[in-house]
This record gives structure tokens, C-alpha cells and sequence, in this order.
């Protein structure tokens, strides 16, 4: 399979992180765009807005945020029959046994703790861009009605 393009919805708060997922992904190939919403409530806006096209969109995001937090999002996001098809992977601090079954109950691609080193984050957006570059993503969900018609 050839390997396509993705656009990525990071939800993130924190400055420091952001950049790191910029320096990492930014002049990757396989990534067209990258779009920052700081919390769960502005990436809904976004995604509810139709700002976003959801093609081939992956969204990235942390767990504790103000206002909504990612596991509030995923419950979102799952809810929206628009948007509950949008791979969602969760990238944070939190090590919890119990975070991580509750991201995975809620349909997230995946899971992965925020390392210190920067050689092991580097390492994490590598796998993120070369995975979701090549995987398959489920059509829209108004491909299946047209399907059924």
C-alpha cells in the first residue's frame, strides 16, 4: 500500500508539548497539516464546525486539559455519529492502569506516555506518522447510507 498523507488534530494545553510534536512531525512527509486546539471544548468547535475535514484526519490528545479533558472528548467524539469514526490516539502523562482501559473503552487507537527523553518522544511520533501513513481508515459514515441505497 501506498503511503498517504494525514492531517493531525493535536489537543494539547501545554506549550512545551506542542512544540515537541511540531519539531517532531512538522517536515514530516507523511504529515499535510497539523491544527492545535488547546483543550477538548476548542477541538468539538473545530470538529463540529466543519473547519476540519475529517479524511484522513488523526486526532492527537492528551488526557488532563481545563475545561474538557481527553477522556471527555473520546466520549464526544464517540457520541457524534459525524465524528465517532475519527481515530483518536491519547498521548500523556498518565501512567494509570486505569486512564488507559477507560481511553481504550472509549475507542482510542492508542495510548502512549509522554517520555522524558526526547530521542524516546521522537521515537513515538516516528511509529505515529509511519502507522497511520499507510493504515486504513474507515469510511465516512455517510458512505454507508449511500452503500445502502
Amino acid at each position: 500500500m501506498k503511503a498517504q498523507r494525514i492531517h493531525l488534530l493535536l489537543v494539547e494545553d501545554d506549550d512545551l508539548d506542542v512544540m515537541n510534536v511540531h519539531r517532531a512531525l512538522s517536515q514530516a512527509p507523511e504529515v499535510a497539516s497539523i491544527t492545535v486546539a488547546r483543550d477538548g471544548v476548542e477541538a468539538l468547535t473545530m470538529l463540529r464546525a466543519g473547519e476540519l475535514g475529517i479524511e484522513r484526519l488523526v486526532v492527537l490528545v492528551d488526557l488532563r486539559m481545563p475545561r474538557m479533558s481527553g477522556l471527555d472528548l473520546l466520549k464526544e467524539l464517540r457520541a457524534d455519529p459525524r465524528l465517532k469514526r475519527v481515530p483518536t490516539v491519547v498521548l500523556t502523562t498518565s501512567d494509570d492502569p486505569h486512564d488507559r482501559d477507560a481511553a481504550f473503552c472509549l475507542g482510542a487507537a492508542g495510548y502512549f506516555v509522554k517520555p522524558a527523553a526526547p530521542s524516546r518522544f521522537r521515537q513515538i511520533m516516528d511509529a505515529l506518522r509511519s502507522y497511520w501513513s499507510v493504515a486504513e481508515f474507515a469510511p465516512p459514515p455517510f458512505a454507508e447510507a449511500t452503500a445502502r441505497t
